[in-house]
């Protein structure tokens, strides 16, 4: 299991390696904008652990980690 923190709300969830991260944002409330679902528009981008930014759509939980933070902004353009 991989312990996951969404900023700014600090919810935090648990979620099993693989599971794609736009479900386990859903399963824990929160929203993550999307718009092509293909990782082409770029309006699901998130930071992870303030050092990556990457298309949520597209990403799923990665099997290496037991812990991360997933820095969720919003473009008021979207």
């Amino acid at each position: 299991m991989t312990q996951i923190t969404f900023l700014p709300d600090r919810v935090t969830v648990e979620a099993q390696p693989g599971e794609p991260l736009l479900d386990v944002a859903e399963r824990a409330g929160i929203t993550i904008p999307t718009g092509c679902l293909m990782g082409s528009c770029h309006a699901c981008e998130v930071e992870v652990d303030d050092e990556q930014v990457i298309c949520a759509c597209i990403t799923a939980v990665p099997r290496d980690k037991q812990a991360m933070t997933i820095n969720v902004f919003v473009d008021p353009t979207w």
